[in-house]
Parts: structure tokens; C-alpha cells; sequence
């Protein structure tokens, strides 16, 4: 299975990981924010249901994603364009979208200030 991993990450963590796959440790699959309000932005309700419909099916069209989902071809339009520019989704050669995961496990930790 091909798992992702969303997380709160700073600038420094994210460096360590790049240099220790540098060096050739695998670090798995990363999706890295700087906080969690910009990946509770990102990743609404509507666009966390697009993706655990996508999550395993391959590629699609838009237009597919909206049916599966059961939403408006724009609304899923407007989601896509979000997911492609947070580096989430990818287009395929063929101007097809795809989530390339099985899974999502979202790992950050939230403390009192």
C-alpha cells in the first residue's frame, strides 16, 4: 500500500529529511505544511472527500471526480485547482488528474502556547 504522510512540518525538519534522503534513507511520502491553519485551509471537507474517493482509483477526469462525488463539475474544478497547487494531486501527460496513494495518515501535534 502507497501512504502518504499530510503533516505540520517547519522549514528546519523539512531540510533534515531532503539531506537524509540525500544520503539514501528512504523517508517515505511527504506532504509538509507550515501550519495547521494553512492545511486545515487546504484540505477542507469537500476536498478531504475528493480524496478518499481518489485515493487508489487512478487516474480521471474532472468531470469523473464530480460524479463519483456526487458534486458540481465547477465546485470539483475549483477544489482540483487548490489540491494541484498544494502539490497534492497530480495531472498525468494526458491532462488527467490522480491522488497517487492507497492511503492518508496525517500525523501533527497540537500543544497549548
Amino acid at each position: 500500500m502507497k501512504t502518504v504522510t499530510l503533516g505540520i512540518a517547519a522549514r528546519e525538519k523539512i531540510n533534515k529529511r531532503f539531506l537524509e534522503a540525500f544520503k539514501g534513507k528512504p523517508q517515505g511520502s511527504f506532504i509538509s505544511f507550515e501550519s495547521p491553519v494553512i492545511l486545515f485551509k487546504v484540505l477542507s471537507g469537500r476536498r478531504w472527500e475528493l480524496l478518499k474517493m481518489m485515493a487508489g482509483a487512478g487516474a480521471m477526469s474532472i468531470r469523473e471526480a464530480a460524479r463519483r462525488t456526487e458534486r458540481d463539475v465547477k465546485a470539483v474544478h475549483g477544489d482540483v485547482t487548490a489540491l494541484l497547487a498544494a502539490g497534492i494531486l497530480q495531472k498525468t501527460s494526458d491532462g488527467l488528474i490522480e491522488f497517487p496513494y492507497d492511503a492518508i495518515h496525517v500525523d501533527f501535534l497540537l500543544q497549548a502556547a
